[in-house]
């Protein structure tokens, strides 16, 4: 098992209430210790993980569950932000969104998603994939140490 921070931040970015509370009760059915950090734009998460204003004091998360169709600033531009970002980067950035379009696909590749993830439509099978999601980035991979966003 690959060594981990005690308690593991994750930031989800999505606008929709329904799959913010989907979420936030898939992760609490799992055994890994975890804050579930959500914001529901782009701009918001790009001001949490740069740590501006009310995100002054926010953790750095250990990954990013990103949603593609977000207000103010979509998901593609903010994964081509946190990619270009070297203080960002490093950090696993999941596509969770309910495209399966090969486009959608191709491009979250091309700006260097490390997952890409069609949310179902099922109860049972979000949930299943949420844990899936948990294992994997938690139990099976080894995650860079956190760092600091520095201005």
């Amino acid at each position: 098992m690959a060594q981990q921070p005690e308690v593991m931040n994750i930031l989800l970015v999505e606008d929709n209430p329904g799959d913010i509370r989907l979420t936030q009760e898939a992760f609490k059915e799992g055994t890994i210790p975890k804050t579930l950090h959500v914001v529901k734009d782009g701009v918001e998460a790009m001001e949490f993980l740069r740590q501006r204003g009310k995100y002054a004091e926010a953790p750095m998360p250990d990954i990013i569950l990103l949603d593609l169709n977000l207000p103010r600033k979509d998901g593609r531009e903010v994964l081509a932000d946190i990619k270009a970002d070297e203080h960002l980067r490093f950090i696993p950035v999941i596509i969770l969104t309910t495209s399966d379009s090969e486009q959608d696909i191709s491009r979250a590749y091309s700006l260097y998603a490390n997952c890409f993830v069609t949310k179902p439509v099922d109860l049972e099978q979000f949930i299943f994939i949420i844990r899936q999601i948990e294992i994997f980035w938690f139990q099976v991979t080894k995650l860079p140490t956190r760092h600091k966003y520095q201005n």
